[in-house]
């Protein structure tokens, strides 16, 4: 293996600097331009190698430059190699986290929609059908108004009555069901019994309504008892 010169033995590399010898021939003042010449090589090469680092001189002579030339420790390096891994591990990490976050994030805004949503149509039902319980105990004494109007004609008073509740309760949403002469649908008659209808053109349509069918607004509250012809 090659030798590593580093430090010290660096200046032991810088030639000697000459002595003068003093001497007034001809000779001598040859000699004294070599010994500056040499002199000025000679401190210049001192200077360029004391100014050198230890990286600089390594690579000028050759030799490999190991992390320790270099200015980095081996256990420093590799301590830096270990810090870069982790933060990448945790920069992995808190993405992962950062995007489950952000799934549940959306995840709930959309649930809280939805509760948003179905909570307002419950409320607008129920304010729809919010007196149904009442309006359906009434229904009973409308068929008796009904019932006794056939056998007998109302007296005045009798009938303003009558009118006044069909009108209050008509405010509130309350809508009779139309029966005779409509084609039979299941979604809003009940079919007690059927008879055989006296033309073709009757035949599948109600024929006679025994109980009226009431809605509540968009709600069947009561089915239409009726009778069908066949």
């Amino acid at each position: 293996m090659a030798k590593r010169y580093t430090g010290l033995y660096r200046r032991a590399l810088v030639p000697a600097i000459p002595v003068k010898m003093s001497s007034n021939s001809i000779g001598s003042k040859i000699v004294d331009r070599w010994y500056v010449e040499q002199k000025r090589n000679a401190m210049n090469n001192q200077d360029h190698l004391e100014n050198q680092t230890d990286k600089d001189f390594l690579q000028e002579s050759g030799q490999e430059v190991t992390p320790e030339d270099a200015g980095l420790g081996g256990s420093d390096l590799f301590d830096n190699q270990l810090t870069v891994n982790d933060l990448e591990a945790q920069l992995q990490d808190l993405q992962q986290a950062y995007d489950d976050q952000k799934d549940k994030h959306i995840r709930l805004l959309a649930e809280f929609d939805n509760f948003k949503r179905r909570s307002m149509k419950e409320k607008l039902d129920f304010m729809k059908t919010a007196g149904q319980d009442i309006l359906t105990a009434l229904l009973p004494v409308l068929d008796d108004f009904d019932r006794a109007q056939k056998n007998e004609p109302f007296s005045e008073g009798i009938n303003l009555v009558y009118q006044k509740l069909n009108t209050v309760l008509k405010n509130k949403g309350l809508e009779v069901i139309e029966s005779n002469g409509q084609p039979f649908n299941a979604d809003f008659h009940e079919a007690v019994t059927d008879i055989t209808a006296p033309s073709e053109d009757l035949k599948g349509k109600v024929m006679d309504t025994i109980e009226k069918g009431y809605m509540l607004g968009d709600k069947i509250i009561r089915y239409a008892k009726v009778v069908v012809g066949k």
